[in-house]
């Protein structure tokens, strides 16, 4: 039906839809600090989004399924177009290697996701950092000689090389965002995909109810102030590209990728 609307709907009605301050789920809130927002929420790191997410992945893995996103599994491919041309524009300045650090990464989804075009990348490495009950899973059930699973940064900086750090919607839900961003501060590239931004000059802080169709999960999550986030994120760095993304919350903010280059 979702897509039914898209297709068939003026682009500013559907976003109108899409933004209806009566919806149930979305996001919610200004919180004061991120103990206030969790207080009202039910957290991510539960057993049963973890199964949910191995059984969909398996699918994926198997080829019974395109691919997965949030545990939903779809039939047929939709490949992430500026991360995959980011990520192949910085293989071919490596002459063809690609080491990415994957932060939030799940059980390797956006890996998944676009094997059909990394799988052509001659010597590429794909290292997911993730929290401890995701990579203990992933080494039991995913991790191959391609795709590994890391506890903690350090962990993956000390055995790889890493050309570039990608970060999926997941700075939002960090109780510190900008201290995590500092800690890629010498890997040369870095993508900040799917970041909510919005024209305030302070971050807002959020809680995100997620369908029940999807799972039964609330958390916090930040939306950032766009000027305050820029200036910080080009201390270190410079933006090469950004494209928005067609994702809407049901309040006025952008989403957006961001491939930024170490400043030499």
């Amino acid at each position: 039906m979702k897509n039914f609307l898209r297709d068939i709907l003026p682009p500013a009605l559907y976003r109108a839809l899409r933004m209806h301050p009566f919806r149930r789920y979305g996001w919610f809130g200004d919180y004061s600090s991120w103990d206030e927002a969790q207080r009202h929420c039910v957290g991510y790191d539960n057993a049963i989004i973890l199964e949910k997410v191995k059984n969909a992945l398996l699918k994926v893995k198997n080829g019974e399924a395109a691919f997965e996103r949030d545990s939903v599994l779809f039939d047929s491919p939709e490949y992430e177009w500026p991360i995959l041309s980011w990520l192949t524009w910085v293989a071919a300045l490596n002459h063809g290697r690609l080491n990415v650090l994957d932060f939030g990464g799940s059980l390797g989804s956006t890996y998944f996701q676009n094997r059909q075009f990394l799988k052509n990348i001659p010597d590429i490495k794909w290292n997911v950092v993730e929290q401890p009950h995701f990579v203990e899973e992933g080494r039991r059930t995913f991790q191959d000689e391609q795709l590994r699973f890391y506890y903690t940064v350090d962990e993956c900086l000390k055995e790889n090389k890493v050309d570039i750090a990608l970060l999926s919607s997941v700075l939002p839900y960090i109780p510190e965002p900008y201290k995590q961003l500092e800690v890629f501060s010498q890997i040369e590239f870095i993508i900040l995909d799917k970041t909510p931004l919005i024209a305030t000059d302070r971050d807002r802080l959020t809680v995100q109810k997620v369908p029940p169709s999807i799972y039964q999960a609330s958390y916090p999550a930040w939306f950032f102030s766009e000027q305050k986030f820029y200036n910080f994120a080009t201390r270190h760095h410079e933006i090469v590209a950004e494209v928005k993304r067609d994702l809407y919350a049901n309040f006025p903010a952008a989403f957006k990728a961001i491939l930024l280059r170490k400043i030499k």
